[in-house]
């Protein structure tokens, strides 16, 4: 910890994130459950297995093109439990809101939580409001936890790639980054930009359903799918190698990115995942993933080596190589 301020870049997911998490979270609350670091807590209690999750969402701007703050916040507690294999069943909430923010907008957000909650399958049990000042907090932020139990078979965590493994990305990457930026930003393009907000959990089934080679799983938010890359890559001390022409990138989204001067690759995503697959079962969950509404655009995207350990290559399309280095600070505030 260098700087004696909090900078936006702390809250990056990137390599200033991680510093601070590794610096100054990790030796207070030190245990072999959070020494993992994976997307959340897995442990064991009555001889279930669990999985434990929270995050806080303070996008702005709070409503944007396919989806706001509210499904944001449920869709991405979802995701982090179905990420450590674990199926989600019950969700808290709560509500930091700024005095004066208008009734008509919050419930809005609280109707969209609700849909989104059901489209999930998942329960809203218990929760906490609290009103502040104005200008205390901008709107309003939200934190959702949520608990899931993962079945016995399964053992995900990001330390458990292997090398021959196959890759898969669940759909185009950077949807839901450039679409926050640019009504961040009041710009507007010829096609729409939407953003990909999802809940995973199902699609998570299927595929588990479809194999049990599945060793890593990781939804590529802050910080994007270079970053969790190389997050995985470090955590499990192998090398990965990945193809440019393979990974799935929307036009409107790579045109708006060379527009603004953003790399695709490390722009958020709330409603995409990566496998980690054993290269025989590679395809067959592939297709699974492809048969759920929100992977109809898969791909595998490259390979677990033995070289490199601990980088990420890509081959570029003209045949060359470059390093995806993990992001180090923020490229973009406040976008979950």
């Amino acid at each position: 910890m260098k700087n004696d301020k909090i900078l936006l870049d702390h809250g990056s997911g990137g390599k200033i994130s991680h510093h601070l998490t590794m610096d100054m979270m990790l030796p207070v609350f030190d245990n072999p459950i959070l020494a993992q670091l994976n997307d959340g807590a897995i442990f064991e209690l009555n001889g279930l297995r669990l999985a434990f999750s929270t995050d806080s969402y303070t996008v702005d701007p709070i409503f944007f093109p396919g989806g706001n703050i509210g499904d944001l916040a449920i869709n991405g507690t979802v995701n982090d439990i179905a990420m450590c294999g674990g199926n989600p069943q019950y969700l808290s909430v709560g509500l930091i809101i700024e005095e004066g923010f208008a009734v008509a907008e919050l419930e809005r957000i609280i109707t969209e939580m609700g849909a989104a909650a059901d489209r999930a399958g998942v329960t809203v049990v218990t929760g906490d409001t609290k009103v502040v000042p104005r200008g205390a907090v901008d709107k309003i932020f939200i934190n959702t936890s949520g608990i899931g139990v993962i079945e016995k078979k399964i053992n995900v965590a990001s330390h458990r790639a292997a090398v021959g493994d196959r890759i898969i990305l669940s759909g185009s990457m950077a949807d839901h980054g450039i679409t926050v930026l640019t009504q961040r930003e009041g710009l507007s393009f010829d096609s729409a930009l939407t953003s990909d907000s999802a809940p995973l959990n199902h699609m998570v089934r299927d595929m588990f359903a479809a194999g049990d080679g599945i060793h890593v799983l990781r939804d590529p938010t802050r910080g994007g799918v270079g970053t969790a890359l190389n997050e995985i890559a470090e955590k499990s001390r192998v090398g990965l190698k990945i193809y440019e022409n393979a990974i799935p990138v929307k036009n409107q989204v790579t045109a708006a990115c060379e527009l603004l001067g953003f790399d695709p690759l490390y722009l958020a995503n709330e409603g995409k995942l990566l496998a980690f697959v054993a290269a025989e079962q590679a395809e067959t969950v592939l297709q699974a993933v492809k048969a759920d509404p929100y992977g109809k655009d898969a791909a595998i995207i490259g390979e677990v080596v033995a070289e490199h350990p601990g980088r990420v290559i890509m081959q570029t399309r003209i045949g060359g190589s470059r390093i995806v280095d993990m992001l180090a600070g923020e490229q973009l505030p406040r976008i979950c």
